[in-house]
């Protein structure tokens, strides 16, 4: 029997892919399925089943096109009302893949219809438990998400419903039992996840603070929910793409893939209300890029940024990338739904430049010489990191207007007088640069390095505090 995890850091998400005896099943899979199946066909095992843990807020999951590319069936736990062909698996109902056994636990809390899945060996011994949404490593799964879909579901009765799943179901089962959660640090469904991906049940119930069985239902409320932040924009399309269907991703990579001329690529933007997205590098967009073209950059937290940033789902995409780079941008942007790129600058922003198009920039200093000028005159600076890193250690003086709040606060910002802009490396200032200069703001620069480099160069900062964690 394996179990492997395929975990896909950019989006801080594991699929898993289980194989005993020729048979295999994938749980929780991302949009494109083609390592799944390759993963398959390298033990020579056919895929039996795709096993959902719930509907999946943060992305868009591969279980649809996986099924109709391998014959699969499709797992879902108890309540689960697909709007496509799928088994509505009962509590506790077990399933079969070659000699081992995959038990279905169902555990609302996060969603309704969260179900982990318990994975034993031949010989019936509990081997792993693959927890979705429901249990993370140090942490366990928000329930704030499900009410916006539908409002009945309050955080706080799913909160209840999570604190009995856990004690009932999960804390009962072997501390050996190796757990196996959906997402790790960096996920917007939990909070406070450990940077490990995996762990045993035991470590798990002396270390996470959600699994102390000292507290009682109402402190476990209390703590689930205390610090929890405004969950992503996207995070109810996902759900209802999930939930509801979707076009094959093969349709929408052929849809996309529509090299476009300069003068096309003008063209599409002015007359389709297309987004002209740019997913080169914060230096590379800062050394030149299309004038109202936005950067977010394919090597940081892409698909995130995208969902957090672009309020439409269905909105049109121009895309600018470093050529070869375009079919990895189309994948990252469908992993969360978004389907509507119309085409790419063929050759990239060296064609446009070559073809004597405008072209725009955005000033950048370094840490020292953002030391020479406050060390001159006061300078507005805006702190485009989250509250949480502003609240840690942050530059004295600063103002923080956490990227995912800059549309909202733009009356905060500037018009009339110089400011600068950092976060905390130059990757999320450049999507701020990006969404000013289109908005129209010219008069600010952005640190290169952001405030990793302001600490080392001894500008004044607030000393950091270690945030305090509710038990």
């Amino acid at each position: 029997m394996k179990i492997e995890q395929i975990y896909t850091g950019c989006i801080a998400h594991a699929a898993y892919y289980i194989e005993c005896n020729g048979e295999a099943a994938i749980v929780d899979p991302l949009r494109e399925v083609e390592p799944y199946m390759a993963r398959a066909q390298k033990d020579g095992a056919q895929i039996k089943y795709v096993f959902e843990t719930h509907f999946h807020a943060d992305f868009v999951s591969g279980h649809l096109d996986l099924a109709a590319k391998t014959g699969a069936q499709i797992v879902y736990g108890p309540t689960a009302q697909p709007g496509f062909e799928a088994l509505v698996a009962r509590d506790g109902q077990e399933f079969k893949v070659g000699d081992c056994t995959i038990k279905a636990i169902h555990t609302p809390g996060h969603t309704l219809e969260s179900t982990c899945y318990l994975v034993s060996d031949a010989n019936g011994k509990p081997h792993g438990l693959i927890s979705g949404d429901t249990l993370f490593i140090g942490d366990v799964g928000r329930p704030d998400l499900a009410q916006h879909v539908i409002a009945d579901l309050t955080q706080d009765k799913l909160a209840r419903m999570l604190y009995h799943s856990l004690r009932d179901k999960i804390m009962p089962l072997p501390d050996d039992v190796i757990v196996y959660p959906n997402h790790g640090a960096g996920s917007a469904c939990g909070k406070m996840m450990r940077k490990e991906t995996t762990d045993t049940l035991g470590n798990q119930k002396r270390t996470n603070y959600a699994l102390n069985p000292a507290l009682t239902e109402d402190e476990f409320v209390a703590a689930l929910l205390n610090g929890l932040t405004t969950p992503p924009g996207y995070f109810p399309k996902n759900v209802l793409m999930n939930l509801q269907g979707y076009e094959s991703l093969d349709l929408i990579l052929d849809r996309a893939q529509q090299p476009l001329t300069p003068e096309e690529f003008a063209h599409k933007a002015l007359h389709e209300h297309a987004i002209m997205l740019d997913v080169r590098s914060a230096g590379d967009f800062a050394n030149g890029f299309i004038p109202g073209s936005i950067n977010i950059g394919i090597d940081g937290n892409f698909a995130m940024w995208v969902g957090e940033m672009i309020a439409d789902i269905q909105q049109p995409i121009l895309l600018i990338a470093d050529p070869d780079k375009e079919v990895e941008a189309l994948i990252r942007l469908s992993r969360v739904g978004y389907d509507r790129t119309i085409g790419y600058l063929e050759g990239g922003f060296n064609r446009w430049k070559q073809a004597g198009k405008p072209v725009e920039t955005v000033d950048r200093i370094s840490a020292e010489e953002l030391k020479n000028r406050l060390n001159t005159g006061i300078i507005p600076v805006i702190d485009v990191r989250k509250k949480s890193e502003f609240d840690s250690e942050h530059l004295v003086g600063a103002v923080n207007i956490p990227m995912n709040e800059l549309y909202k606060r733009l009356d905060e910002i500037p018009k009339d007088e110089p400011f600068v802009l950092h976060c905390a490396g130059g990757y999320r200032s450049m999507i701020a640069a990006s969404i000013l200069k289109q908005l129209g703001w010219n008069n600010f620069v952005d640190v290169s390095g952001g405030f990793a480099e302001i600490k080392q160069s001894q500008l004044p900062v607030t000393e950091y505090v270690c945030p305090s964690t509710l038990l």
